[in-house]
Formats: structure tokens, sequence, C-alpha cells
């Protein structure tokens, strides 16, 4: 549907915006040093900090393997939420998503955006340990450590800023490649960069350890993590990304065991919507049906698992992505049986009435849970999804619509209304909705075009054609706000 675009795209975007940014403040600021906590306002105001992170995350929806998954989504956004109820020096509302890659990583950049590889999921032994990784990546935001690392970078070397600008982010997604790209500024600056990431690490840790405790996560998942990744890597030569960009050293690890143990300790008894999301991951998203099959078939018989029903619920998906429909029904339904509001058990059951067409079914499920939890992205996306298939076009539709008021950046809403407006033949409406799906991507001049199609089909409707062209003034702005940040 959407082409990607090449990763330097977003960069280069974002090397514009914040290179006049730090023309305009390079005077004022080439003497100052930064403050904890509230550094960074001289090189980038919140409002400025917003706008850059919001272009930022559609550049990466348009480069990255992001996963669309609804449920995981959730998950992760609920973990995330959690402990930034519990964070100080919150600016905005932070948004959290889960990248499909096995390499461990976990970055976070301007305007509150975190991202989760899936693979630090799947390797993380307790939901503790992976709330740490969270709980760190949201204290580099609150404590606006980008902002701060790129006014350090340009005391050191100002003529360089747009390209530290540009290899600093490229570094956070791509650490490999961005190494590379730091390693050409010159030894000062490259030099500073890298006391300077000591420095944050340092702190993100001191404020994440205490962000898990308040947040009622075991504090011990840091200094676990932290020790399982380095005895994993150790005697490796090609460390994961998440070393490059966050570096561990013995010290560090000392310093997060001591600062665990200077609370109680907090034993947890295991997350099932952390064993649930595992599960999910490892079935749907690595390794192939058959093998998944054996090896969660193995893990059940053996008693080798942290919640039984994960390891079912795991067994179940793979059931299903080997075709296996009917024995992953009987699965799933007996799992609900016990659990009938549990989302992951409803989404993956959901996948299956649709294929062999039990649609009735799905809606009369989801019918009854849209009205306990409406606007709940996972329910009313899976009942979207199944009227579509059902060819029940306007139930679709109306449900869409009004989701999408409230979650207008919804990919799949967005997505999924386009084809609904599609399969109806309404030429004008699935133009203007595929024109907001290029939008999510910073596609700005492919989403005019749409939107410009879209106006030629409704010339018997003036208040249509109003409203298509305030949407298309809209983007044009919005492309040359990105020239005057």
């Amino acid at each position: 549907m959407f082409k990607l675009k090449p990763l330097i795209v977003a960069l280069a975007i974002t090397s514009s915006i914040t290179s006049s940014v730090f023309a305009a403040n390079k005077e004022t600021n080439k003497n100052k040093l930064p403050e904890i906590g509230s550094a960074g306002v001289s090189v980038l105001s919140i409002e400025k900090e917003r706008q850059i992170g919001g272009e930022m995350m559609r550049q990466i929806r348009a480069t990255q393997p992001i996963l669309n998954d609804p449920v995981l989504t959730e998950y992760i956004n609920d973990l995330g939420n959690r402990m930034v109820r519990n964070a100080k020096d919150v600016n905005y509302s932070f948004e959290f998503f889960v990248i499909r890659n096995q390499e461990l990583n976990a970055f976070a950049f301007f305007g509150g955006h975190i991202a989760i590889h899936s693979g630090l999921i799947t390797t993380a032994s307790t939901e503790s340990e992976l709330a740490s990784v969270v709980a760190h990546e949201i204290s580099h935001v609150t404590q606006r450590h980008l902002a701060r690392r790129l006014e350090s970078q340009n005391r050191s070397q100002p003529l360089t800023m747009a390209a530290m600008v540009s290899s600093v982010l490229l570094t956070l997604i791509n650490p490999t490649v961005g190494m590379a790209a730091l390693s050409t500024t010159m030894a000062a600056s490259q030099q500073a960069s890298i006391n300077y990431t000591r420095g944050n690490e340092q702190e993100a840790d001191r404020v994440g350890i205490m962000l898990l405790v308040n947040s009622g996560f075991n504090p011990q998942g840091a200094p676990d993590f932290f020790s399982k990744m380095a005895e994993k890597y150790r005697y490796t030569s090609k460390p994961p990304a998440m070393l490059l960009t966050h570096p561990l050293p013995e010290s560090r690890i000392s310093d997060a065991r001591i600062r665990a143990h200077n609370f109680s300790p907090r034993p947890l008894a295991p997350s099932l919507q952390f064993e649930l999301a595992k599960a999910r991951i490892m079935a749907r998203y690595e390794g192939n049906a058959k093998d998944n099959i054996i090896n969660f078939k193995q893990s059940l018989e053996k008693q080798n698992y942290a919640i039984e029903a994960a390891a079912k619920y795991g067994l179940a998906l793979s059931h299903y992505e080997a075709k296996n429909y009917q024995t992953a029904i009987n699965q799933l339904e007996a799992l609900l049986r016990d659990d009938n509001r549990n989302l992951f058990y409803v989404d993956a059951l959901t996948d299956a009435y649709i294929a062999i067409k039990a649609f009735d079914k799905a809606i009369a499920m989801l019918g009854e849970l849209n009205l306990l939890m409406p606007n709940n992205q996972v329910v009313t996306l899976n009942l979207a999804n199944v009227l579509n298939e059902a060819e029940q076009y306007s139930k679709a539709e109306i449900l869409l619509q009004n989701f999408l008021v409230l979650s207008p950046k919804n990919f799949i809403a967005n997505d999924l209304l386009t084809e609904v407006y599609r399969k109806q033949d309404k030429k004008a409406l699935m133009h203007a909705s595929k024109a907001e799906v290029y939008a999510l991507f910073g596609a700005y001049p492919k989403a005019v075009d749409e939107l410009q199609t879209a106006y030629n089909f409704v010339e018997e409707n003036p208040l249509l054609q109003k409203r298509m062209k305030g949407r298309i003034l809209q983007l044009q702005e919005q492309q040359e706000k990105l020239k005057r940040l």
C-alpha cells in the first residue's frame, strides 16, 4: 500500500528542522552548561520538541517495521503509562510502540515517543525487567536528554550541528550506521558526545529505578536485566544495538544493583499480560508455525512456563498460523471461558472465526464486549474488521468513523476505513481516507494529491468540497511549518 522511504529521509527532514533552531540559539547558548532535568530548554522549546517528535514519528512509521498490532500496542502503552503517571516533569502525552525486530534495542526521541524492539520483550524474563527498560527510556524523555546532548555537541562544534543532529538520531534508530556517522565528526565533539551520554545513562538509571519502585514493579528488574545482557554478550564481537546506544560498563551494573538494594525486596507473581505478549510475539512474529507448535507443546508437557494459560495461548496462535483453525478455535474458546474479557484471547479468536467465515460468532462476541468497553481499540478494530469481511460495510464505516474522532492517528483504523470505502465504491471518501494514511507517514504531497482527486468526485456536495479544501490547506500549512521551526 505504501512504499517505504529510505531512513535517511527522516533524518534529513529532522536535520533541516533542527539546524535552523540551533543557528538561532548558537550565540546565546555556547557558554551555558546544561542543568539537570530542565536543561535543553534553551535549545528546543517544549512545543518545538513536540512538533519535531510528531514529524519523526511519521517518518519512523514510513521506515521501520512497526507492529500495528492492537493487542501489543494496548499492552505496551498500558505498561508505559502506568509509569508515566508516577513520573515527574512530564510535558506531553507519551506514545509507546513496538518494532518488529529481534535485535535488543529500545530508544526514545522528541515529544515522548518510545520504541521497544519485539526481541527485547521476548528476552525479558519478568515484566519488571521489561518495565526497567521502559522506565529508563521514559527518564531519558522527562530529563530531556536528547536536547541536552545536542546542546553539549553544539558547544563543542557548532558548525557541524546539522550533521550531528542527523547522526545522533540515526544512532537511536540504527546504532551501527549512526556510530559510523558520529566517527566522521571532529574528535573533540565526538568525545563530548561519549562523555555526555554516560552522564545521561547514570541519570536515567537513577530516575528509572525510582520510577519502577513508585509504579509497583520490582526494582531488582533493572540490575537483573543489565546482568542478563552483559552475560549474554560478554564474549561476542557484535553487541546488540541497545548496548551501542546505552553503554553498559560493569560499574553501571554495580550502581544499579546498589540502588535496587536500597529498597525493600518486592517479589511479584508472574504477569499474565506480559507472558501473553511474549507468547504472541513468539507465535505470530518469530520462527515458523511448525516449530512453534513443537516448542509450546514441549513447554506444556514439561511444565516449563511462567503461566500455563500463556503457553496454551502460544500453542493456539501457532495452530492458527499453521492454518489449523478449528484446533486453534477449540483451544482459544477454552481459554476465553476462564477469562471472558481477555483481549489477547478475543483478538486471536476473532481471526480464527474470520478464517472459517464464522462471522456471526465473532460479531456476537465483539458486540457484547463493545458495550462494555466502547472505543477500546482491540474490540473496535476487530469488530470493524469482522463487519468488513462479512460485507456489512455501513456498520463498519460508522464504527470506524466514530473511533477515529477519538484516535485520528490510528493507522489500522484509517487503513481499514479506506478499504471499507473502496468496497462501497465511495470514491471521494476513499481518496480522502487514503490521504490520512499518507499523512501519517509524513507523505504530504501524496496526501494532497489524494484529497485533490477526492475533491473532483464531490462536485454536487459543496459542504464536502469545503471540508476537503480546508484539509488540503491544513496539510500544506503543516508542511510549511517544518521550514519555519
